[in-house]
């Protein structure tokens, strides 16, 4: 039977990443192919007696339908979190989300029309790529260097394009590790503010500080209206429980309540509610300690072999936190028709072509930390150097 989708679903072929990991049957693969926290960190077993004594207690309530802003207080939580100096959430500005991917989905239901603009970072984060097409927006990266977004091409693009919003994650970037300074996320709330342009800061990575010193959001210098902040546990708890946030104009928020009421009606109460004792015990806090304890070793071990292994003229993005090492190769090499070898090889990337809203760029590749041991991470990283450098010798 031959079915008529629509339109909309044309030239959508699913995340790269989920289309590698089918590839990926073989136990003996070193994968640094995906994007997930390291099992190794869930509080399993704390949150394992708090949904016991929750259900024992509330379970009236908690497995009941629930509003679809949110349970009053795991909202008080998510006011806690996003408030910063010229950043105070008020009642009705604030969401709870089932993970912050929603918040891509619901910003671009609320704004986007077929054709409509968007602007992002050029690379950017696949599963909001996918999202903005199946909306069939227009996506046009905007260049980045060592600090992010580049300002005045940011400028200019919105002088060209007319977008309806701009999606940035500012805090160690996915795919690329970079976090923007201060300085540069003001200019970008000044501009985008001069020409009527909102933001979609999407932070899921910000308490994954391994070094530096922590910057402030890009919603903390929004005096106005410009600006939605998305935030996830998914990084810092749990990304199986699906808990997040979002924060903007009561107006917008109460756009994603409708659009969210035809998608879920609401987040799970119970793992709300998880979340929010998590929280309010003071277990969140030492439990980031913990986690940004246990990926530091790794991320720096993965930079210092790309450093040692990968083939000279190789660029590596130095990551202070989040998930991912970025790695530039020489020109001559195409990560993406050697992703094949490297799996003959046992070890398995996401090529960064994927990652750019018009392509290219195949001499990028990004590379994830957080699931795999040191020894892996030492042999994974010797395998994959090895391999680009007998191709340039093989030229």
């Amino acid at each position: 039977m031959s079915f008529d989708f629509s339109k909309r679903y044309d030239g959508i072929t699913g995340s790269a990443i989920r289309n590698i990991f089918s590839l990926l049957g073989d136990p003996m693969i070193i994968s640094f192919a995906g994007g997930n926290p390291s099992p190794d960190t869930f509080p399993g077993e704390v949150l394992s007696e708090m949904a016991k004594d929750i259900l024992k207690k509330d379970s009236g309530t908690i497995l009941q339908y629930g509003g679809t802003y949110g349970r009053q207080s795991f909202l008080d939580v998510l006011k806690e979190l996003f408030t910063e100096e010229n950043a105070v959430p008020q009642d009705g500005e604030v969401i709870s989300l089932t993970g912050s991917s929603q918040g891509i989905d619901l910003m671009t239901k609320a704004f986007i029309e077929k054709g409509d603009t968007i602007l992002t970072e050029s690379p950017t984060f696949l599963g909001a790529l996918q999202t903005f097409r199946l909306f069939e927006a227009d996506i046009v990266g905007v260049e980045m260097d060592d600090l992010g977004m580049v300002i005045d091409d940011l400028e200019k693009k919105i002088i060209r394009y007319r977008p309806k919003f701009v999606y940035t994650i500012p805090t160690f970037q996915n795919p690329t590790g970079l976090t923007m300074p201060a300085s540069r996320k003001k200019e970008m709330v000044e501009v985008c503010r001069k020409y009527g342009v909102l933001i979609l800061e999407d932070d899921p990575y910000a308490f994954l500080r391994y070094s530096g010193r922590a910057e402030p959001t890009i919603k903390s210098f929004d005096d106005g209206d410009t600006v939605v902040r998305l935030f996830s546990f998914s990084k810092i708890i749990s990304p199986g429980l699906r808990v997040g946030g979002a924060f903007g104009n009561k107006e917008i928020i109460f756009k994603f309540n409708l659009g969210k009421q035809g998608q879920d009606v609401h987040t799970a109460n119970l793992n709300q509610e998880m979340v929010a004792r998590y929280y309010r015990e003071g277990y969140l806090y030492p439990h980031i300690g913990e986690i940004n304890d246990y990926y530091r070793g790794k991320a720096a071990l993965m930079y210092e072999t790309a450093m040692r292994y990968m083939p000279e003229g190789t660029r590596v993005i130095r990551p202070e936190g989040g998930m991912f090492l970025w790695a530039e190769l020489p020109e001559q090499l195409n990560a993406t028709k050697l992703f094949s070898e490297a799996v003959r090889n046992k070890v398995a990337y996401v090529p960064g072509t994927h990652f750019y809203p018009d392509g290219g760029h195949h001499n990028t590749l990004r590379l994830n930390f957080t699931m795999v041991s040191e020894e892996k991470i030492e042999k994974g990283m010797k395998v994959l150097g090895e391999m680009f450098k007998k191709q340039i010798a093989d030229k």
